[in-house]
């Protein structure tokens, strides 16, 4: 099937979809928020995170709130073009199964 071909495996993990998912309709977001939407621990979020940054899909600002850290995490260029490609495949597989 051609469609598998073109199947993004990053998008596998329903964790880095969620991401992806808000982090696309979002200029940005910070790291309790996006920890707070998909309902995930640190670790586990931070380890998804990282595995986006590495790839260039996602990239981080790291500022301060007053004297608090705040780190916001934002979509690509990249990462915008790779999770829509995805989910025109995911449309044309859906289409062709109806």
């Amino acid at each position: 099937m051609e469609w598998l071909e073109k199947f993004n495996k990053v998008f596998e993990s329903k964790i880095r979809l969620g991401l992806m998912s808000v982090l696309v309709v979002n200029d940005s977001l910070s790291f309790n928020e996006l920890k707070e939407l998909l309902q995930l621990t640190d670790g586990n979020l931070a380890s998804h995170l990282k595995a986006l940054e590495e790839i260039k899909y996602i990239e981080f600002q790291k500022q301060f709130n007053g004297r608090k850290p705040l780190t916001t995490y934002k979509a690509t260029e990249d990462g915008h073009k790779a999770f829509t490609e995805h989910l025109q495949v995911l449309e044309n597989m859906i289409r062709q199964n109806l």
